[in-house]
């Protein structure tokens, strides 16, 4: 057999299987709750995050990314599927809050992430990769809806608060934490292994730590050292705690990168870190008895549970040696639905036949960072109450409108380009772009099938505020909770 015909015959078993002849590692660090600006290398001159800073020299930094979701379980929902979650019903973290007295009803969020989605683990382990999964999962409560029955090999599904002695391996007795070992250090520990366990052959690693959701815990000496400098520079914001919290996420980001150098992989993985939605500035059912302010996403609006930026806009740090140039700095509107086809596309493979992908391949943007996507709008279908009403939005570029859906009609237009605060409400001065805007973003609902709000015959403007538990059917009792426990020492 001559060299032509084996070189045909390589060509086409490459096409058959569609797996590259050089695969990169993937590593998706998924912070929960990471606001825009909570980190330095986004403006943050308070907390100290040398090594996500180091990623950002060394990769590209967009500055338009946006959580797919408010809140985390839609998010997740968008990566794991490539599907804004309007699509599967995930548009609550799950289950989500209740509020029985309000305007509208709210729908109920699918409870867990249907088996029958191609998930993008499954799409890379049919491209010969390792697939593993550490943290936070928040995708169904069931055994038979954990990352193992999702398409990863390895899955260790962590559960508790961030301090040691709190947190635990959810059915995996065999993986334990070294004593006093606070979270994110272990969860750093099991990705270190399991990249040396895998370096022969290319794996995706997702790495969800709780960490920096509430409560606020963190080891006392970072807590000292922020709250030291707290009251040297006279800041009330971001919390102490909560500064120490996003050191330790940037600590354990270290370790990675110096296990990938130390195995000699760094030039063949792609990292990427993001978070699953805008930072929180205080609890939605907030008690000035029982809470702390946490952070503030300023010049951004809102926060977490909103669809003001300050809910969505989020950091994204690519580092991708092969493709994406040191300190380079994008500004196209790119959202999470996105990694999935970015990975499989990095990974030389192919989408699922017959399952929508809303997402585009980023790999463009890595290579040219100024470049645009074939893609007019992002959406957001955020039906529900939390830090702000239910609510659909839409970003067409430089214009964003929000249209509330709790049957007060509200309507607000914003020019992102030059208004990022959204302080100006546009409505008046710009009908027709609200009205077309509202046509897009009523076309798109119609399209993946929004579930709404609908008018609740048990309505009291009295008791609207109340907040109910939808695990016990009950009031949520704001008052009975302790202040978050600030560091190791109040165990």
């Amino acid at each position: 057999m001559n060299r032509q015909l084996l070189f045909l015959l390589a060509f086409v078993c490459f096409e058959a299987t569609g797996i590259a002849a050089e695969q990169p590692n993937i590593i998706l660090v998924f912070i929960d709750d990471l606001g825009w600006k909570d980190i330095g290398c986004y403006g943050n001159d308070f907390v100290e995050t040398p090594h996500i800073d180091r990623l950002a020299a060394e990769g590209v930094r967009f500055t338009d990314f946006y959580a797919a979701g408010a809140v985390c379980s839609p998010t997740r929902c968008a990566v794991q599927s490539g599907q804004n979650q309007a699509r599967i019903g995930i548009t609550a973290h799950i289950p989500g809050h209740w509020r029985p007295f309000e305007r509208v009803i709210t729908p109920q969020p699918t409870m867990a992430l249907p088996l029958d989605i191609v998930t993008l683990a499954e799409a890379l382990k049919r491209d010969g990769y390792a697939t593993g999964y550490v943290g936070k999962w928040h995708l169904g409560n069931g055994p038979q809806f954990q990352p193992n029955h999702q398409g990863y090999d390895f899955s260790a599904v962590i559960g508790g608060p961030h301090l040691p002695g709190r947190y635990r391996v959810q059915g995996r007795p065999d993986l334990k934490p070294k004593p006093g070992q606070y979270r994110t250090d272990f969860e750093a520990d099991l990705c270190v292994d399991f990249l040396h366990t895998h370096k022969h052959e290319p794996f995706f690693l997702m790495l969800s730590p709780f960490a920096v959701h509430i409560p606020l815990g963190a080891m006392s000496e970072k807590v000292e050292k922020y709250t030291r400098k707290a009251t040297e520079l006279n800041r009330n914001l971001p919390h102490p705690v909560y500064a120490a919290m996003i050191e330790h996420c940037d600590d354990m980001v270290g370790r990675i990168v110096d296990a990938l150098d130390a195995e000699g992989l760094t030039d063949s993985t792609m990292i990427v870190f993001t978070s699953d939605n805008g930072g929180l500035y205080r609890r939605y059912d907030y008690r000035a008895s029982a809470d702390d302010n946490v952070t503030s996403q300023a010049p951004l609006r809102g926060e977490k549970g909103s669809l003001h930026e300050g809910g969505v806009r989020v950091p994204l740090i690519v580092k991708y040696p092969p493709v994406a140039r040191p300190g380079s700095v994008c500004g196209e509107p790119t959202i999470s639905y996105d990694f999935y086809p970015t990975f499989v596309d990095a990974a030389g493979g192919s989408l699922p036949p017959h399952q929508t992908i809303d997402g585009l391949s980023l790999m463009p943007l890595l290579e040219r960072p100024h470049g645009k996507l074939e893609r007019d709008a992002l959406y957001w279908h955020y039906p529900h109450y939390h830090h702000d009403r239910p609510a659909s939005s839409v970003r067409a570029r430089d214009w964003k409108l929000i249209e509330y859906l709790d049957g007060t009609g509200d309507v607000e237009l914003y020019h992102l380009a030059e208004d990022i605060g959204e302080t100006k409400n546009l409505v008046e001065e710009k009908k027709g772009r609200k009205a077309s805007l509202q046509q897009k973003l009523d076309a798109w609902r119609q399209e993946v099938i929004a579930r709404m709000p609908v008018p609740n015959p048990s309505y009291d403007p009295e008791r609207a505020g109340e907040w109910w538990s939808v695990r016990s059917g009950k009031p949520i009792d704001s008052d009975a909770r302790k202040r978050f426990p600030p560091t190791e020492k109040g165990r």
